[in-house]
């Protein structure tokens, strides 16, 4: 079996990552790590799950996960054109004797403490899952008290987005639905504020009236023929 890196982005909606590693586990494989956050739109997030499996079930697992209402898209992502990250708090014993060489091994893998107690060190380190197992085999013979580790977060190299033109659009309401506005109808030809127009007239705009006949004045007569 060999290690792969898979990014899904989801809908930022309840109970979608747990049907995605229920997915995975009925397929009898085990999730090495899994992280999951936001991204740059607040409706979708972003699942970076490493699962060790073959090529061909791996194949079967990704069709299977396309099939999910929330999810939006998935990329396997490669090694050398990725950058891979995960995050590791490890306390370390520390004694008058050997914290000046717990310190050497802090600067040598470019890491940093953040709380120190008078017989432990703990340090945090940031880096691809080779340099923080390099550094626990260093760390191990002064004594490892405690330890956790993040899952990995991967993006890719370059100026592309696995989220670029595959965002599914949000349906937005019209303003008068989303203000609760009663809405506008147009009004029908001829008339103004809801009253008639004059019989006999021909006048459509209601802001142009036509000036009502003068006493006595009879209409002319329709032509026949």
């Amino acid at each position: 079996m060999s290690k792969h890196t898979l990014s899904i982005l989801v809908e930022n909606k309840h109970g979608v990552l747990a049907r995605v590693a229920a997915l995975i586990s009925r397929r009898g494989f085990n999730i090495d790590s899994l992280a999951v956050g936001p991204t740059e739109h607040p409706e979708v997030s972003r699942m970076t799950i490493a699962v060790s499996v073959d090529e061909q079930p791996l194949e079967q697992i990704t069709k299977q996960l396309n099939k999910l209402v929330n999810v939006i898209k998935i990329v396997e992502l490669e090694p050398t054109s990725t950058v891979q990250r995960e995050l590791l708090l490890v306390k370390v014993k520390a004694d008058t004797l050997s914290r000046g060489q717990v310190l050497e091994t802090v600067q040598l893998f470019r890491a940093k403490v953040v709380d120190v107690a008078p017989d432990a060190i703990t340090i945090e380190a940031t880096g691809n899952p080779e340099k923080l197992e390099a550094m626990l085999r260093v760390l191990e013979p002064f004594g490892v008290r405690e330890l956790v580790q993040s899952g990995m977060v991967a993006i890719g190299r370059g100026s592309r987005s696995i989220s670029d033109r595959t965002l599914r659009p949000v349906p937005v309401p019209p303003p008068h639905v989303a203000s609760g506005a009663p809405t506008l109808q147009a009004r029908p030809a001829g008339t103004a504020n809801n009253t008639p127009a004059p019989a006999g007239t021909a006048n459509s705009n209601p802001s142009h009236p036509v000036p009502a006949p003068p006493p006595g004045h009879r209409p002319a007569p329709a032509r026949q023929g």
